[in-house]
């Protein structure tokens, strides 16, 4: 049975570990608003879920801020460094996914904590970080999740993660205290000298020195040239709703093309959980994936045609191309899949969904000598043919799977929702919103009901779509008649991602759903 929302009559945090949740609500009674709380969730996670997000990452931001009345987005993902190139991998076929050589790209996380506080927030940095400082230092109980992606990548690890993450070269058991004394310091370090130290500072001598010893090719100058950017959203009309996304290089965009194909049938008078619901979408998603591997990359290196993708007129054409019996035959490259999602309103409706990520679970594998810090591979999705649209090239960004998604009502937020998972981030989305808009769900509803995940994944040589088995078995024979390549994975599979959704109602009341996939909580006041 479906567990209820949490309601809250004034402020909502949601995010895949409770511990993470609770900092934000304890940033928020101590008088920070959303944007302070936001920070605070974001920097916990990086200690509580630290196989899923780190200071060596990046991060999306959308942000309504009350006073403004508008819809802001933060890129907060890092450039590939200045002597990056397609070169240096030369007699290889692709960026290697674990080692020194796939930490190409300057993380970005830490630059979008000072921009939200500078722009923002009532609290100090130092105030923020202080519940992820104290987790660090004093330890928290393991949660199951890290433990089974240790079990699952510990191979991966370099010398200092496995010293850190396999102490004793045993992984530690769930609800295990887990210290980690050497972040802690270096969060000490950041919570005293901002963001400066971080790029310009002691912490970057220390990961750029080590990078030089390991043969990596990150430099100072990389990370004394880091700057994140406030940019504007993109958006679509949607039922009644205007839906936001972060622009490119973030894939965004195929989160609201899909939304226009779909808008073309009417999905209200289909069934829910229906072979004709289930086909519909993942169609839809599949034409706007199409369209994504085409232009997707850092639109300072190539024109990204989103007046024309965000067409409803084009939108239309594709949709008029959607076969009701046949799956189209379409593939996709393998994306990675492990990420965190994140979202906080407070009592005067600022609202902040945000997502951030290593790339990989655990992301290179390698962490910057005593730093703590494990950073990501997200450059390893560079990819080394020349006449791709996401080759690799210096002080770039990759094609970008992260997009914290917000949907206003009136011009002012209404639901605020994403999801761990790559190229599932689009998929679980449009379940979510659809559900929600269409089929009157609260959040926890949407978030419980039986998903689907199409596309490959790495060593996979098939586009298969795993759907939970809890879809009805009619439903997943007429989606194998149809040509779909369907897998049936468990009822609640982490595979299909961590989701989590808060909505806001015409009293106010702010509902919060959190994945059972994951060790989420959704806290209100």
């Amino acid at each position: 049975m479906t567990k209820r929302p949490v309601i809250g009559t004034k402020t909502m945090v949601v995010s895949p570990h409770y511990l993470a949740s609770a900092a934000g609500a304890r940033i928020l009674q101590l008088g920070g608003n959303a944007f302070d709380a936001a920070v605070a969730v974001s920097a916990t996670l990086a200690v509580v879920y630290p196989h899923m997000t780190g200071l060596g990452g990046d991060s999306f931001w959308l942000t309504y801020s009350a006073a403004e009345g508008r819809v802001r987005a933060y890129n907060g993902s890092g450039r590939s460094g200045y002597g990056v190139n397609r070169g240096r991998y030369a007699g290889q076929s692709s960026i290697p996914r674990r080692g020194i050589s796939s930490a190409i790209t300057v993380p970005g996380m830490v630059d979008s904590w000072e921009a939200m506080l500078r722009q923002y927030g009532r609290l100090s940095l130092a105030e923020v970080l202080e519940p992820a400082i104290s987790y660090a230092t004093d330890g928290f109980p393991l949660s199951p999740d890290q433990r089974n992606n240790t079990l699952l990548a510990g191979a991966a690890l370099s010398a200092e993660a496995s010293a850190i993450y396999i102490p004793g070269g045993v992984v530690p058991a769930s609800g295990d205290r887990f210290v980690q004394r050497q972040l802690a310091a270096t969060l000490r370090s950041l919570a005293a000298g901002g963001r400066d130290v971080f790029y310009k500072g002691k912490i970057a001598e220390d990961i750029c020195d080590f990078m030089l010893a390991a043969g990596g090719l990150l430099t100072r100058d990389d990370f004394a040239d880091h700057q994140g950017n406030w940019v504007e959203p993109i958006s679509t009309e949607y039922h009644g709703h205007t839906v936001y996304q972060v622009p490119p290089n973030s894939q965004g965009f195929a989160g609201l093309m899909s939304l226009n194909i779909l808008e073309n049938f009417n999905l209200g008078a289909i069934e829910h959980g229906s072979y004709e619901y289930y086909h519909l979408l993942i169609e839809a998603l599949k034409l706007s994936f199409r369209d994504r591997d085409k232009v997707l990359t850092d639109p300072e290196f190539s024109h990204i045609p989103l007046d024309h993708l965000l067409d409803k007129g084009y939108a239309a054409e594709l949709a008029a191309t959607i076969s009701l019996q046949k799956a189209a035959d379409l593939s996709s490259e393998p994306i990675g899949r492990d990420t965190a999602y994140a979202a906080v309103v407070d009592e005067e409706g600022n609202s902040v969904s945000f997502i951030q990520s290593l790339y990989f679970e655990f992301g290179s594998g390698v962490v910057a000598g005593d730093t703590g810090i494990l950073l990501q591979n997200r450059g390893s999705f560079f990819s080394l043919d020349p006449g791709s649209i996401n080759t690799l090239e210096p002080h770039k960004r990759s094609f970008h799977t992260l997009m914290p998604a917000m949907a206003c009502r009136d011009g002012k937020p209404a639901i605020l929702y994403g999801t761990q998972g790559g190229e599932g981030q689009p998929q679980t989305q449009t379940l979510l919103l659809t559900r929600m808009l269409h089929y009157g769900m609260n959040p926890q509803a949407a978030v419980d009901e039986p998903r689907f995940v199409w596309g490959r994944t790495w060593g996979e040589p098939t586009q298969e779509l795993k759907v939970e088995n809890r879809v009805a078995d009619e439903v997943l024979s007429e989606l194998k008649e149809a040509g779909h390549l369907v897998r049936e994975v468990d009822g609640y599979d982490g595979i299909v991602g961590h989701a989590h959704i808060i909505s806001i109602d015409s009293n106010g009341y702010r509902s919060g759903g959190t994945d059972p996939r994951c060790d989420g909580a959704a806290i209100g006041w």
